[in-house]
């Protein structure tokens, strides 16, 4: 017999690792994997080690880490390497992870606001989910800068998300309007759209 009770087994279909439990017959076990016991063919399983091997190689291996945009840190604002003054923006931006079969998932969405502009705005800012507020902020943002506003679960875009901003000049002038308010709403947005708005009217 290949396999005895309480040895370690590789799923070859999912290539998660679980223990064989019973001997069914000579062709057949039960196996339990992340608290789940199933049947399984045993031309369907293997032994483990040879995965394990070769993790630990690739580990050995593993380049050295990158720095992305969302590592940024939350307290500073960034100049912008765009100099084109196309208006405000609004970026959402995906943070990836590895979920239990090792697949890469959208955890969460970086939330940025963009100054594409040559001037200076303070703004209050709401971001809601079904028409409640969750989140609030009131501060400024600097010409050509990108500013850090907080974090939304991936999970969450199903709960229509909202977007409210209202901005007036940091300095006014006459020819601008005192304040513009606008919000961007549309949850059937795919997760990587930026949502531009104007900031001010002539």
């Amino acid at each position: 017999m290949k396999y005895q009770i309480g040895d370690d087994i590789l799923v070859l279909l999912s290539n998660e690792e679980g223990k064989v439990i019973e001997i069914i017959n000579d062709k057949m076990v039960l196996i339990e994997v992340r608290g789940v016991k199933f049947p399984a063919y045993m031309d369907q399983i293997d032994f483990p080690y040879f995965k394990r091997f070769t993790e630990k190689k690739k580990e050995a291996a593993k380049p050295a880490p990158k720095t992305y945009i969302d590592q940024v840190p939350k307290e500073k604002p960034q100049p912008s390497k765009v100099k084109v003054a196309d208006g405000i923006w609004l970026s959402l931006i995906p943070k990836f992870g590895m979920d239990d079969f090792n697949d890469e998932v959208v955890e969460l969405l970086k939330v940025w606001l963009v100054n594409h502009s040559d001037k200076a705005y303070q703004f209050k800012y709401q971001q809601q989910f079904l028409g409640v507020t969750h989140f609030e902020l009131d501060t400024s943002i600097q010409p050509f800068h990108d500013f850090y506003l907080h974090d939304i679960k991936f999970e969450d875009v199903n709960d229509s998300p909202g977007f409210l901003f209202d901005f007036s000049l940091l300095n006014p002038e006459k020819k601008k309007a005192p304040h513009f308010e606008t919000s961007a709403t549309d949850p059937r947005a795919p997760p990587h759209a930026r949502s531009c708005r104007r900031s001010a009217a002539p």
